[in-house]
């Protein structure tokens, strides 16, 4: 089996816990107004073994230890499950951290094949970080072009599992920095148990260099990115 890869980074410090070697996966059905990978979208990439990737992770170890690890990302690496199921068995039989960064869309909770295949993942996974688009449907749709009820639905699965979960917040200006939104995702996550911490991610625009290389129209072109007090509210809100 072979998974599709975008890139690698051997030094990442922020997904997850410690200092991680981050895969991004090649893949996704979202088109979030402020993707910042869009090159990543298409089914394409670079093809890895299992084995290519483990070996090469290898390489970094003196430098994420015992205290970081492996984080796949993407793109959506849920798209490619079983290879990353397969992946992920791997890393853990050499004692090494786990985590996976997704929207949850890929999960079905009234599929049975979708239930078990990532039941099966998470088997091999040490932590999920969760990104919830937006709490409201209508308002998910627009700006990722898909339904959130995969997601929440995802959220509560791992909550069920008592998988250990990061649920992170992009704080786009107008979009998802509305208090009655925030204080409405908050009551969410209130209803999880497994929830270990909310990161808040604010908006910016660094990925708009790709969409022009790509000919593509950046949906976002003129949006600044959240003040520090509409920054600290959110927190305050998600957090405290």
């Amino acid at each position: 089996m072979t998974g599709r890869i975008h890139s690698f980074e051997s030094f990442g410090t922020v997904d997850g816990p410690g200092i991680r070697y981050v895969i991004f996966f090649q893949g996704c059905p979202l088109r979030c107004q402020y993707c910042h990978n869009p090159d990543t979208w298409a089914n394409v990439g670079k093809e890895y073994t299992a084995e290519q990737i483990v070996v090469q992770a290898l390489r970094y170890k003196n430098y994420f230890g015992d205290k970081g690890g492996v984080t796949a990302t993407g793109g959506e690496p849920l798209v490619q499950i079983d290879f990353l199921t397969e992946l992920f068995t791997q890393f853990k039989a050499k004692g090494i951290h786990t985590c996976v960064d997704t929207s949850g869309i890929t999960f079905n909770a009234n599929s049975a094949q979708s239930v078990d295949k990532h039941k099966k993942l998470l088997e091999v996974t040490d932590l999920v970080l969760l990104d919830i688009k937006h709490i409201d449907d209508e308002a998910c749709k627009k700006l990722t072009g898909h339904s959130n009820a995969n997601t929440l639905a995802f959220a509560k699965f791992l909550s069920d599992m008592g998988k250990p979960t990061w649920i992170r917040q992009v704080l786009v200006p107008g979009i998802t920095d509305g208090a009655e939104t925030l204080r409405q995702t908050r009551a969410f996550i209130d209803g999880l148990q497994s929830v270990e911490k909310v990161e808040v991610l604010p908006y910016h625009t660094m990925g708009e260099v790709k969409y022009e290389k790509l000919g593509l129209e950046y949906p976002l072109k003129g949006l600044a990115a959240p003040t520090k007090e509409r920054v600290a509210q959110a927190k305050r809100i998600l957090t405290e």
